[in-house]
């Protein structure tokens, strides 16, 4: 299970983030696990991965389940290192680090809540990689931009939908696996480089790459196909690496 949460990173481009990028990056994740791994997810869950990739979206408003409502998110300070001292009872990375902690001891656990964590695994490893879902310190995430359609016609949107969803959905007509054929390109020293490290390294490593959204999105501003080109995947070999 501590593998699945690694391995879910090896791609190049953190991508993802409406149930389509959730998608794509629980099917990356899926393509990598060992076989014994996805053998023992299969186990507890009776399905691939990808079937969950969103389940969090859909039930954080539950009862159950609004204790997780504020865990989607991580805030970074200045140096763009993980803040703890921010929402300390409700973020992805205590939700990540917690989850992770748990599953180390899966076997002394009843079932549902291994099925559950894995869920929330899948999920938050892909959340804490979107750039709105990165809360910085140092700049206002909160602000509207004017987003065009496929017909040039602009419209107002937060930038965090603009990231969630609009760039995926209104540039490209794709599968699921034809978003992970893009997205997975790592070589395989990298990969495991990537998941040799921890969740804070991750979301540092993230935090310092999505800095530049503040230059491509500015407050009130028009995006159109040069904000698309800065954003989306750079073109490349459509290959898979060592599954």
């Amino acid at each position: 299970f501590l593998l699945s949460a690694a391995l879910i990173l090896c791609f190049d481009s953190a991508f993802v983030w409406g149930k389509m990028g959730h998608d794509a990056f629980a099917y990356i994740a899926e393509c990598h696990l060992t076989p014994k791994a996805k053998k023992m997810i299969e186990k507890y869950i009776g399905t691939s991965i990808v079937h969950y990739a969103s389940w969090m979206d859909a039930y954080r408003f539950e009862p159950q389940y609004a204790h997780t409502s504020l865990w989607h998110t991580a805030w970074v300070d200045e140096n763009d290192e993980y803040d703890p001292t921010r929402k300390p009872d409700g973020n992805a990375i205590k939700g990540i680090e917690d989850t992770m902690e748990l599953l180390r001891d899966y076997k002394s656990l009843d079932d549902s809540t291994v099925v559950v964590s894995i869920k929330y695994l899948v999920h938050l490893v892909g959340d804490m990689h979107c750039p709105a879902h990165i809360k910085y310190t140092t700049h206002d995430t909160k602000y509207d931009v004017l987003f065009e359609d496929k017909y040039h016609k602009p419209h107002k949107f937060p930038i965090h939908s603009v990231w969630d969803n609009e760039i995926i959905t209104t540039t490209r007509i794709w599968s699921v696996s034809e978003w992970a054929d893009e997205l997975d390109r790592l070589p395989k020293a990298e990969r495991q480089a990537v998941a040799a490290g921890t969740p804070r390294d991750w979301l540092h490593d993230n935090a310092v790459v999505c800095e530049a959204q503040f230059e491509w999105a500015k407050p009130g501003q028009r995006l159109g196909q040069d904000f698309l080109n800065e954003a989306l995947p750079p073109p490349g070999p459509h290959q898979r690496n060592d599954r």
